[in-house]
């Protein structure tokens, strides 16, 4: 059974209380699978053939070559939806593959089913396709980020999207380890190159903020590798 409390707070869920959400489920065909940590949810290039949304626990998006070298996309934390941008056009698949960060439970809607509940609410309908202009500015975002070579650019990309103009410091949520999975690199490396980056004056990290120093070298940094 789903706990439609925990549905209150998905993004496709957004604004509509857990006993009207269970009414719109009347009827709907689903199921919910429980996954262990390292598990395979969904491999890149699959059909995506239902609404993904996890219930409990974390997974990663994963982005792996031929030489089996992974990017790590991202992380998603319960409970949102799975490549919700993916799941209506003329090749539907998976972008990247999924596994599980820890004990995961997530459900599965098939997408015939999924269009009922959206022909049912209004709200749900906005929501989605809110949704999953959300993800596509994201992923728009994550090529742009890929396209930088050296971890330097990397990492000055990162500070100054995460800033603005006015706000020159952030709150660094994400470890070194988790960092460099983002990256696509060592964390050794990553290490180094801020260390690098800190003694140049660019930036300085206290505990868990990072405060800019010199955002024009930064920005430098981008323009001329």
């Amino acid at each position: 059974m789903i706990d439609f409390e925990i549905l209150e707070g998905c993004p496709v869920f957004k604004g509509i209380k857990h006993g009207e959400i269970r009414l719109l489920f009347k009827d709907i065909h689903y199921r919910i699978r429980a996954y262990k940590k390292g598990e395979l949810i969904a491999i890149a290039g699959e059909p995506a053939l239902h609404l993904f949304i996890v219930l409990q626990g974390s997974v990663k998006g994963e982005m792996i070559d031929y030489s089996g070298r992974s990017l790590k996309i991202e992380d998603i934390e319960a409970p949102r939806p799975l490549a919700s941008a993916f799941l209506f056009g003329t090749d539907n698949r998976f972008p990247v593959t999924v596994s599980a960060n820890n004990e995961v439970s997530i459900l599965l809607i098939p997408v015939q089913e999924f269009l009922k509940i959206m022909q049912r609410n209004a709200r749900v309908l906005t929501n989605f396709l809110n949704n999953i202009s959300s993800r596509s500015q994201f992923l728009s975002q994550k090529l742009q980020f890929l396209n930088f070579k050296t971890i330097r650019e990397k990492v000055a990309f990162f500070l100054l999207q995460h800033t603005t103009d006015r706000l020159h410091s952030m709150e660094l949520k994400a470890t070194q380890q988790q960092l460099s999975e983002m990256f696509g690199i060592t964390r050794p490396s990553l290490a180094r190159v801020l260390s690098e980056m800190q003694r140049e004056k660019l930036f300085i990290i206290e505990k868990k903020t990072v405060t800019i120093l010199n955002k024009q070298k930064l920005r430098e940094i981008l323009h001329y590798g």
